[in-house]
């Protein structure tokens, strides 16, 4: 019964036109087929690592489907696999769902992404390991800024991942402060969102995130949640610096492009809104199809937000509402 579901989907997607592309997801379909053998768990955990690079590096849409082919062939293991190996296993599916959630985030589609984070947050409580399980919902809060959840939203989630235990000295604390300290920032609470930024910056232990799938996380972290911070509070100073220092380390185009944004919003701020919406517009536009993520995009309403009522029918703030519009990336269905 299970080969004849796998094979179904394999005619399913030679129907949706599988081969006008490179056939990737037919020969993994036929793969699934094919296999008989149980995957290592060190072999899962090497398919997270290649999951989170393909995530930073290549379209949301491909990172998807490769996403979803893998959890055809995680479900069928774990079906029947012994006791002693679920945790490993369900670790394994904690960190997958969070990554396609967030590739869910990427395309614009926040519904199927908060279901995803549901699956992670129940797969990672599954494998018992307390660090998965603050990853995830560290994860899931931070995407929520970006036009996922309401920001009061986000804040109930930071509350309730720190009421799962870190102490204040935590590296976990300090993550879900950082993420605390961009939402406050939404909400103009400054002098707040600067004493949350503080601890996410101040810390100076293991970042256990590094730990669970290594090279996800960046030193650039702390900078561009100082990016972002100063921004909003006009500090163009302390924002120029964040943003060197960030850029300085070759970041990943989407935070590369969201802290040129940043400088934008900051220009906004500080009253150039014909200058910075303008610099938005030739950013956005500059990027190639496959890079207008949802996240970036968000980002531009950001600074659509901080102009002032009576100001947004400038006819530069209108040509950026247009272009944020235009590029809004929608989630093509699977091949």
């Amino acid at each position: 019964m299970e080969r004849r579901r796998l094979l179904e989907l394999l005619v399913l997607s030679l129907g949706a036109g599988g081969l006008a592309s490179s056939g990737e997801p037919i020969r993994q379909l036929l793969g699934i087929v094919l296999m008989s053998e149980d995957r290592s768990v060190e072999d899962w955990e090497l398919a997270c690592v290649d999951h989170m690079h393909a995530l930073h590096s290549q379209p949301p849409v491909h990172v998807r489907d490769g996403l979803l082919i893998d959890f055809l062939a995680l479900q069928r293991q774990l079906k029947r696999a012994n006791t002693k190996i679920i945790p490993d296993l369900s670790r394994v599916a904690a960190v997958q769902s969070f990554i396609l959630a967030n590739t869910l985030t990427r395309l614009g589609d926040h519904s199927a992404a908060i279901h995803w984070w549901r699956t992670a947050k129940s797969a990672s409580d599954a494998s018992g390991d307390l660090h998965v399980r603050l990853m995830v919902r560290c994860e899931e809060a931070g995407c929520g800024l970006y036009g996922q959840r309401d920001i009061s939203t986000v804040l109930a989630l930071v509350d309730k991942a720190r009421d799962l235990g870190p102490d204040t000295s935590s590296f976990w604390y300090a993550d879900l402060a950082g993420t605390r300290a961009k939402a406050l920032m939404l909400l103009g609470r400054h002098d707040e969102a600067k004493r949350e930024l503080a601890t996410f910056v101040d810390y100076e232990g293991d970042d256990w995130r590094a730990h669970i799938i290594p090279t996800r996380w960046s030193f650039g972290q702390r900078h561009f949640a100082e990016s972002w911070v100063y921004a909003l509070a006009g500090d163009e100073r302390k924002a120029d610096e964040a943003r060197s220092r960030l850029l300085a380390h070759n970041p990943r185009y989407q935070h590369a492009t969201n802290t040129r944004l940043h400088e934008a919003i900051c220009t906004v701020v500080n009253g150039g809104i014909d200058q910075g919406a303008q610099q938005a517009t030739a950013i956005i536009d500059a990027l190639p199809t496959t890079h207008r993520s949802a996240m970036i995009t968000e980002t531009g309403k950001i600074l659509l937000r901080t102009v002032p009522l009576d100001q947004q029918h400038r006819p530069a703030v209108r040509d950026l509402r247009a272009t944020l519009a235009a590029v809004a990336p929608h989630a093509p269905p699977l091949h």
